[in-house]
């Protein structure tokens, strides 16, 4: 068993792209080895700025024998498909082959028995076929060559047990050093193995491999000068992924701003902060605001303990606060509503007019929503109204991730109710799985009618997500919809407010041409098919959620538009089955749709009808039809109130009778009436219980 060990030194590999990256080359790496026949347990990987490394603790020194065995022509058989049958096989004549038997004749074999390739020689093929298919998300080419990577390579160091492997890849061949810190230690250094590479690079490179030793260090430092100085960090996962990525030998230093600019709002400090210098922000424990300082991760430990470094951080962070309180004052002289006409002057798509005629759509679906929500319409629909105003902002034109979050300071410097103000910020939300959901009223109403209006009119349009491409974020619109009306309980019929907005679209005829079904006007294609879009978005968020699948599939039906309802109704049937009355009412139910399926197929055509109670010869027959009559009734009325616990329990008596029914009836009666009236009466029990859920969906 030997060691490997695999460094691809480069320019700087952006922060964004180090994992995967590392990923990738565990993968493929192991993946190509594991083909060539190499047992092991695993590849270890590490990404930093400038270089990708894989490891591999206990590769064998050759790949095992491969002996196959290839089947050939019949004995007899021309000469010229023998030729070809040697050819093939590597063989020179067909007395290296074997002769078998089988029921068909004799037949050649050839035995084709391969050497295991030395781990060296095939490290030598695979490497380079690795690097030059590398799935970078962006890569370059430089020089003369036409090889591809995502900064220009400068070594390739590939050691098996301290022995240089031999090979050439992009124009270099391999070498048995690395390169440490540009600055603090350039190299180049002999290694002799991962722990010697390892030591080598933290001590005489200044250099740390391992990201998440890199991560572990700018915590420390960082918590070490927010104790010193009295201060919290504000967390920011995402940033401190990317300084991991950005420093070879971080450095954690403290700088300060001048006070004055704490009169901004912190948003736009911390944004500043963090998009456009990388620092992270910090806070008065005691108050919870934002302190004037801020901790800068510098990718070296200077001479003179950071001082110049610290003082030119903080030169450009006045420059770029100094902007922001001039885009800040500068907003403030225009106050929102004033800015509404603006937005004449920008499209929102093409075929859906402007972002001005989008928000008085959104305005006017705000209001009708309102009651849903228990907001106040009319602040609902001025919230709507103001929503997108702030996109013509400075400060937003500047920074477009604060859109909704200037707005709603600009709203209250002007005066808005809170309640309006609060809706402007949130009615994005949620933008993700894991973003916060509104719960205010209003901010509920506008948030909801933004994303309806959205997808009502990317389908009307016919727009819709194709594959994995989703240009407009239509998948996480609907997201946002199903997470805003079950988070908040919202009683929203999603057909009747869907269509009249699809119908109010000259151009919707385009998205209807391959949906309409006979009978139906565009608009209620379209809507049939949006309708069915949410319910696979409703699937996942479920899902997702712990619930079943086959429950869920059992519940919901194309015209299911409620999704409250649906969500309860989901719940409800899992807890009825997981009740013995439910378990036996599902396997009852699972027979009496077999055989009904069975019967309907061998007679060629469906079961239909009432069965005729006259027909009935035997009680089990009787008191199943007539539990059926009384639990289909209970259990209607029940569902009309949206007691879906009353509703199940409501086919809990079906259980004995139905039990009943299959240990002493027999449906294949010979008399050809009663078969049928039989049959009948299970296709009545099967549709009884598709009132409650579709039971023939349920996996048991």
């Amino acid at each position: 068993m030997s060691e490997l060990l695999l460094e691809l030194f480069s320019e700087e590999i952006p922060a964004r792209m180090q994992s995967r990256a590392a990923e990738d080359l565990a993968r493929l790496l192991g993946g190509a080895l594991k083909d060539a026949g190499f047992a092991f347990a695993a590849v270890r990987s590490f990404a930093g700025p400038r270089r990708l490394v894989a490891v591999i603790d206990d590769l064998p020194d050759r790949a095992a024998d491969v002996r196959e065995e290839r089947k050939g022509p019949r004995v007899g058989a021309p000469q010229k498909a023998l030729d070809g049958f040697l050819r093939g096989a590597g063989l020179a004549s067909l007395e290296l082959c074997e002769i078998r038997e089988d029921r068909k004749g004799a037949f050649y074999v050839a035995i084709i028995e391969k050497p295991g390739l030395g781990a060296a020689e095939a490290l030598a093929q695979i490497v380079p076929k690795i690097m030059r298919g590398f799935p970078w998300p962006k890569s370059m080419k430089w020089g003369a060559g036409d090889f591809r990577w995502v900064r220009p390579l400068h070594n390739i160091l590939c050691l098996l047990d301290g022995q240089r492997v031999d090979f050439e890849a992009a124009g270099l061949r391999t070498t048995a050093h690395t390169f440490g810190h540009r600055v603090m230690g350039p190299g180049p250094f002999a290694v002799t193995g991962f722990e010697n590479y390892q030591q080598i690079l933290a001590g005489q490179g200044h250099v740390l491999v391992d990201a998440a030793a890199r991560k572990a260090r700018i915590e420390a430092q960082m918590a070490a000068l927010c104790e010193a100085h009295g201060l919290e960090l504000v967390p920011n996962p995402a940033l401190l992924d990317e300084v991991t990525g950005l420093a070879e030998w971080p450095v954690a230093l403290i700088g300060a701003m001048d006070p004055a600019f704490l009169a901004l709002p912190p948003e736009v400090i911390q944004l500043s902060m963090a998009k456009n210098q990388k620092y992270f922000s910090l806070r008065d424990p005691k108050t919870g605001a934002l302190a004037p300082h801020f901790i800068v991760i510098a990718n070296l430990e200077a001479p003179d303990g950071g001082k110049a470094i610290v003082a030119g951080n903080e030169r450009v962070l006045t420059a770029r606060l100094d902007d922001a309180r001039y885009f800040w004052d500068t907003d403030l002289k225009t106050p929102l509503e004033a800015r509404v006409d603006t937005l004449r002057d920008v499209v929102f798509h093409q075929k859906l007019g402007s972002v001005h005629d989008k928000s008085e759509r959104v305005a006017a679906l705000a209001r009708k929503l309102a009651p849903l929500t228990g907001a106040d319409p009319d602040l609902a629909e001025r919230a709507a109204r103001l929503a997108k105003a702030d996109l013509v902002t400075e400060m937003v034109v500047e920074f477009p991730a604060l859109q909704g979050v200037m707005g709603r300071y600009y709203a209250l410097q002007g005066g808005e109710n809170a309640a309006v103000a609060d809706a402007i910020a949130d009615h994005y939300k949620p933008q993700g799985p894991h973003d916060s959901v509104p719960t205010a009223p209003v901010s509920v109403a506008v948030a909801l009618a933004d994303k309806l209006d959205t997808l009502t009119g990317f389908w009307a349009i016919d727009e819709k997500p194709t594959g994995s491409k989703d240009p407009y974020a239509l998948r996480r619109a609907a997201l946002g919809v199903i997470r805003l009306v079950l988070e908040n309980g919202v009683r929203l019929q999603l057909k009747k407010v869907t269509l009249p907005l699809i119908d109010d679209w000259s151009g919707q005829a385009a998205g209807a041409a391959a949906l309409i079904e006979e009978g139906e006007s565009p608009a209620q294609a379209i809507t049939a098919n949006l309708l069915a879009f949410f319910h696979d978005r409703l699937k996942v968020y479920l899902r997702d959620s712990g619930a079943r699948h086959d429950l869920i599939d059992a519940v919901i039906s194309p015209e299911a538009d409620d999704l409250v309802a649906i969500t309860n109704r989901v719940g409800a049937l899992e807890a009825f089955l997981a009740t013995p009355d439910g378990a036996q009412l599902l396997a009852g139910a699972k027979r009496a749709a077999s055989i009904v399926r069975i019967e309907e197929k061998r007679d060629g055509a469906a079961i239909t009808g009432a069965p005729d109670p006259a027909l009935f010869v035997q009680a089990e027959e009787k008191a199943l039809f007539a539990a059926l009559r009384d639990a289909t009734e209970q259990a209607g009325k029940a569902l009309e109130e949206e007691d879906y616990e009353a509703a199940m329990a409501a086919l809990a008596p079906l259980r004995p009778v139905v039990d009943a029914f299959f240990d002493h009836v027999t449906v294949n009666a010979d008399d050809p009436a009663l078969r049928a009236n039989r049959l009948r009466l299970l296709n009545m029990f099967r549709e009884s219980l598709r009132g409650v859920a579709d039971f023939d969906k349920i996996t048991g």
